[in-house]
């Protein structure tokens, strides 16, 4: 299944170049996925369907290593990626995140300095867009963007503190309480992401992200808040929605890091999970620091 993290959904893990993806059904004897959230099991549109009669074979293994069974086939360049390869990606990506959010933090003065906030957030996006589109995940760009990303985080987080005290800490811990909340529930099968759930997160997070941003035209034109929808029980509304659409699309990437390495994605693509599993928390941990900032009467 394809998540709806954009940087999941352009790359996909798929089949790329001999390299082994799961962006297809399983076969007898392999990793399953059910057939409801397969969209290669209907009949007709599965590009690995067997012939009639003839022996089942591993879709994911290169054209030159197929066995007429399901058998394990040679890993792809570098080897295939495990769970200690997204952990110890994340970690270096989350890690450079946080480091350059408390230099910036000491550095800058959050209100005089969020002009230079907002240039980093910009770049981060840039790097951030180019990467989504980029066929192969570059570590390079993705740790740029994290830095990046924390000179931003740690500039508008000492801006939030300064008028909200403890604001920051009281969004970290709920960030971490979001992630570690989501994980459980996933992996106790509490959530179960199947194709309707993605369909429904895409869809809400499109509209959430439009009416966003029909509110900051708003507000650049007529001043204030715009249209009231991040101040106020308007504000506390649209920040719990935020919050609970970063859950989802964690649950989203859960899944397709588990795909990916049930069916044995190549070993780089640790980089790409790591990448969109950061952008999912850094969405989390803003909504959480906006909605704080709203409960406490710093809005």
């Amino acid at each position: 299944m394809r998540s709806s993290n954009p940087v999941f959904t352009r790359r996909g893990f798929s089949r790329e170049g001999g390299s082994a993806g799961f962006n297809a059904p399983s076969q007898a004897g392999g990793p399953t996925v059910a057939q409801g959230n397969n969209p290669y099991a209907q009949p007709g549109t599965n590009p690995y369907a067997q012939q009639p009669g003839a022996a089942p074979r591993n879709p994911y293994a290169p054209a030159d290593q197929q066995q007429g069974e399901w058998a394990p086939y040679a890993a792809p360049a570098g080897g295939r990626m495990t769970m200690d390869d997204v952990v110890s990606r994340t970690g270096m990506t989350l890690g450079l995140v946080i480091l350059a959010a408390a230099a910036s933090w000491i550095t800058f003065d959050g209100e005089k300095s969020l002009g230079l906030g907002l240039m980093a957030a910009l770049g981060a996006f840039v790097l951030a867009m180019v990467q989504a589109f980029k066929r192969r995940p570059v570590p390079a760009l993705i740790l740029s963007y994290a830095v990046l990303e924390g000179v931003f985080l740690g500039i508008i987080s000492e801006y939030f503190n300064t008028y909200v005290n403890g604001a920051v800490m009281q969004a970290v811990l709920g960030t971490m309480a979001v992630f570690f909340g989501v994980l459980v529930a996933y992996k106790l099968r509490i959530i179960r992401v199947t194709a309707r759930f993605q369909r429904f997160v895409v869809g809400a997070a499109i509209g959430f992200v439009l009416l966003m941003a029909v509110n900051l035209f708003a507000a650049l034109i007529g001043g204030g808040d715009g249209l009231g929808l991040r101040s106020g029980g308007l504000g506390i509304l649209f920040g719990v929605i935020g919050v609970v659409l970063g859950a989802c699309f964690l649950a989203l990437d859960f899944k397709q890091v588990e795909d990916g390495i049930a069916y044995g994605a190549p070993k780089n693509e640790a980089w790409l999970a790591a990448f969109g599993l950061t952008l999912t928390l850094v969405w989390i941990y803003l909504e959480m620091l906006r909605l704080v900032a709203i409960l406490q009467g710093g809005d």
